[in-house]
């Protein structure tokens, strides 16, 4: 069986050996990088299956990198962070990270965090021929693809994710705990603002970008419905 691939991008030689060791411990193939442009150059020759990048980076940084790797990949990525500012979390997540740590922190908590995003991945690769339809939103699983009317639609892999939850049961309301299990796992342990940025990212590229105001909504005090029609 091949084994899972896993690239991690930092610069400080003991914490990535750290990341390496406990990787490898769990039986991920591990590639390291200590530069963004050493890991674009990486990420291109292995083509891992999740990334762990740094946001402090010499060369190219952490943000750059993720922007670049959004233009041709949706692979899984977590963000990792000196800054405890909100405002490079909502950055890192808004170019298409899909979760964030901020150091210290517990290498055994970003391993959770490593098996959540892939047992997702494994979770909706599972239902690969769904097609979802909604009003005008369509939605292919099996090619990832996204359509409003007949425009297409560029979603990294979580916000595909978190649109198909809502979008399978148009008019139902979700609250943030409901959908953080559902999308990024049971076991998330994360800040649960993580699901109001990217909820802002699918309203961007699904709504603001295709000219339709109405598909996701806001329920005050409550959480975030799909609704199918004006």
């Amino acid at each position: 069986m091949e084994k899972i691939k896993v690239l991690v991008v930092e610069d400080e030689r003991k914490i990535l050996e750290l990341l390496r060791l406990y990787l490898q411990k769990e039986g991920y193939e591990t590639y390291t990088a200590t530069d963004g442009e050493m890991a674009l150059s990486l990420f291109a020759q292995v083509k891992p299956d999740l990334v762990i990048l740094d946001l402090m980076l010499p060369r190219v940084d952490g943000l750059e990198v993720c922007r670049r790797l959004r233009q041709s990949s949706q692979v899984p990525l977590i963000m990792v962070t000196a800054k405890d500012e909100e405002v490079d979390k909502v950055i890192g997540l808004s170019l298409g990270a899909d979760d964030y740590l901020t150091k210290p922190f517990s290498p055994r908590e970003l391993m959770a965090r490593v098996k959540a995003l892939l047992r997702r991945s494994r979770l909706w690769s599972a239902t690969l021929e769904e097609e979802i339809e909604a009003g005008p939103l369509r939605m292919s699983v099996a090619r990832r693809e996204v359509f409003v009317g007949e425009k297409p639609v560029n979603l990294t892999a979580l916000e595909f994710d978190l649109l198909a939850c809502l979008a399978r049961s148009p008019g139902r309301v979700f609250s943030r705990d409901q959908l953080l299990g559902l999308v990024w796992g049971e076991n998330y342990v994360g800040d649960p603002r993580v699901v109001d940025v990217h909820i802002g990212n699918l309203r961007k590229k699904v709504q603001a970008d295709c000219g339709i105001a109405w598909l996701i909504r806001t329920v005050r005090d409550v959480g975030y419905k799909f609704q199918a029609d004006a």
